[in-house]
């Protein structure tokens, strides 16, 4: 598939918004890291590598779209040494540009399931993150609907006005992204026109599509599923659930958060140290405590009640193919999904 080189439009994945890290001191041995998840969520156990080993990072922070393409623009001359990313596409995406150096076999290791790591083993997931369905029971109960089989069933006129999407989150670009990859470009446009056809409800971000289906303004949402355990943290009493779609449905596409050494890197050794921290004990609990997400390593279980990864009926896919994120904006630009 085709790379990530996008074009600059306000949808906030094409952003390119790199800034070092506050509290850093520029130093030129530092490991350089670009990620392109959210300081918040990484922020902390990278502060807690140097901590713990001496190594002092620089990070520059943005959109994973936009930081997989600052490092394709600058290529040869990036000074990266590690990425971490969002998804497995952007991962892909530099793969297939051959700018990613090999992963030692026992740091590849490390992750459970080999469906989590580069068929070429030049990336390794972190953590995983399961799409889902959001819902509200006792609406649903009121309304004597059932769940879904697929997410394709969403466009049927039983779920007309009751689904709530957000159409320019990164989570769900990757999702459609999928769609196409599994079920191609002429049923990936049939669903996003027949779910605008069916009066879907579009919202930001993930967050606010919770909350939605918590107040009762739509009954489902389609979401990763850590953000309803954000809300039950602060209130155990919320009665929202989650559905996993069966049958391997592309619903319930499992994608992750993974981290690369560039293939240019002048600190090799240190960058695997980052990676090699990034996949202990520490750093997996950590990403299972504060995030909800799924540690990706056999000896750290998940904070909350979630079926096992390997219980989730999720389709089969490389995720590295999940990197022709540009086509399928447009597609979903096209679709009117963003007017």
């Amino acid at each position: 598939m085709s790379t990530y080189r996008f074009k600059l439009s306000g949808i906030v994945l094409m952003l390119i918004a790199l800034v070092i890290a506050p509290g850093l001191t520029s130093a030129d041995d530092a490991l350089t890291v670009y990620s392109g998840r959210n300081e918040s969520l990484v922020g902390p156990i990278l502060e807690q590598f140097t901590e713990d080993t001496g190594v002092e990072i620089e990070v520059l922070y943005g959109g994973t779209s936009a930081v997989a393409n600052q490092i394709l623009t600058e290529g040869a001359n990036s000074p990266a040494d590690v990425f971490i990313a969002q998804d497995g596409g952007a991962l892909g995406a530099l793969a297939a540009a051959g700018l990613l150096a090999e992963l030692p076999e026992e740091t590849l290791a490390r992750v459970a399931d080999p469906a989590f790591v580069s068929p070429d083993g030049v990336w390794a997931g972190l953590s995983g993150r399961a799409r889902v369905l959001v819902y509200n029971p006792e609406l649903l109960a009121e309304m004597g609907l059932e769940l879904p089989d697929s997410i394709l069933d969403l466009t049927d006129e039983t779920w007309s006005g009751l689904v709530g999407w957000a159409p320019t989150n990164a989570s769900f670009v990757a999702n459609v992204t999928a769609m196409r990859v599994l079920l191609g470009d002429c049923d990936t446009e049939d669903w996003l026109a027949g779910m605008l056809a069916n009066g879907v409800q579009p919202y930001p971000k993930n967050t606010p599509i919770v909350q939605a289906v918590i107040n009762g303004e739509v009954v489902v949402g389609l979401v990763n599923h850590y953000y309803l355990f954000r809300f039950l943290a602060e209130d155990p009493e919320i009665t929202a659930t989650l559905h996993f779609f069966p049958g391997g449905d592309v619903g319930s596409l499992i994608n992750i958060a993974g981290a690369a050494i560039l293939a240019t890197s002048d600190q090799p050794d240190a960058a695997q140290q980052l990676v090699n921290y990034l996949l202990s004990d520490t750093a997996q609990d950590y990403f299972a405590q504060t995030t909800y997400e799924y540690p990706l390593v056999d000896s750290v279980e998940p904070s909350v009640d979630l079926p096992a990864l390997g219980d989730i009926e999720a389709p089969e896919i490389d995720l590295s193919e999940l990197d022709d994120l540009q086509a399928t904006l447009e597609m979903i630009e096209e679709s009117g999904a963003l007017d």
